[in-house]
């Protein structure tokens, strides 16, 4: 199997300001909720999408200083993706190459609104969802352990 990054862009960046009235001292909890789409495209089959997309919202049980949503596209091009296990590798390696450029722009959309940067952490590749942590136990190229 061969892949190549054609692209990444931006599908939403939004960061809003929540005025929420606590304590001085008071830390908030902040977890950020992950998520990911994988398409291909019908018309060729040669072309993969993957979308990753981190939101931090703040709701009444669990106040937040800011609610924010960073969602990117990267776009690939792979070759002879013939099983589910290629399909496996695929995700987690667009995944990969995507989520640098993700924590990169959570850290740039908090700088910029003049606030304590937010800096997800770096998650080993094969663990950032459950479903590919299931499938590492295959015979995954070593750059995916």
């Amino acid at each position: 199997m061969k892949y190549a990054l054609r692209g990444i862009t931006a599908e939403e960046l939004s960061y809003s300001i929540n005025r929420v009235k606590m304590d001085p001292n008071t830390k908030f909890e902040i977890k950020p909720q992950f998520s990911r789409t994988i398409r291909t495209v019908k018309e060729n089959d040669k072309l993969h999408f993957v979308t990753l997309e981190v939101k931090v919202q703040s709701t009444e049980d669990s106040p937040k200083p800011f609610n924010l949503t960073a969602r990117l596209v990267g776009i690939f091009e792979a070759e002879d993706v013939n099983t589910d296990e290629d399909r496996q590798i695929l995700a987690i390696s667009m995944t990969e190459i995507v989520y640098p450029y993700l924590r990169s722009a959570v850290s740039a959309l908090t700088a910029n609104a003049f606030v304590n940067p937010l800096i997800l952490p770096v998650i080993p590749a094969g663990t950032m969802f459950p479903e590919d942590r299931e499938a590492t136990s295959f015979n995954a190229p070593d750059a995916l352990n």
